[in-house]
Order: structure tokens, then sequence, then C-alpha cells
């Protein structure tokens, strides 16, 4: 994976909160949701809505209550030419009786900005 550099479209930081690596323009951290930039800068970014762009939801339950069952959950991403540039194993766990398990995957996009970093005194 080839990482675009600070002020690039594409670049990334990491969250103060959460340690997810995070687009560098995020006003919000979409893992934690905590507030990355405030003024009229954060404003300005947040006016222009990202759209979501794919979705999906489903619900996991055991095949067989007396038996259960056991889960990984795994999101790869692949570029145009189908090679692998990101998995992660995202939560293991089991089920048992009548417990489920429901998720939801989304995709969101927005257009691209530039961020004018603020140089602190």
């Amino acid at each position: 994976m080839i990482a675009a550099r600070p002020g690039q479209l594409g670049s990334t930081r990491v969250c103060p909160h959460c340690k997810a690596t995070i687009l560098e323009t995020a006003i919000i951290c979409p893992g934690c949701k905590h507030h990355l930039r405030f003024g009229s800068d954060a404003a300005t970014v947040a006016s222009q809505a990202q759209r979501l762009a794919w979705q999906v939801e489903g619900t996991l339950r055991p095949d067989s209550a007396e038996a259960g069952t056991q889960y990984t959950i795994v999101i790869a991403v692949r570029n145009e030419k189908n090679v692998e540039i990101a998995r992660q194993v995202v939560n293991v766990g089991s089920l048992l009786g009548d417990q489920q398990r429901s998720f939801t995957l989304s995709i969101e996009t927005s257009p691209p900005k530039t961020i004018v970093p603020t140089h602190r005194r």
C-alpha cells in the first residue's frame, strides 16, 4: 500500500482518541465519533456532506440451538487488480441457544478536501 503525503488526497493520520488510522481531513473520527477539529475550518469541511456509497446489514444466528457456533468477522480490501491491500479481523466469538449478533458494514465517500495546516505557537 502506498501512503499519500500529508496534504494530498487520501493522506491519513492517527486519531488521538482511539488510535485508528483516519483521513487527514476528518473532523469526526469514524471509529470513536470524537470531534477532531473545531472552529471555522471544521464548519467549512463539515458543510461538504459525506455520502453513503454502500451498506450491508445482517444478523448471525447459530445453526443449531444445542450445538452453537463460532464466528470470525473479517474485512478485506482489494484494489482494481484484485490484490488484497488490507485485511482486518474485526471480531470473533461464539453464539449459543437463541443468541444472535447483528452487523452493519458501510462505506462513506466525500469530495476531496484540502486542509490548511495551522501552526502552533
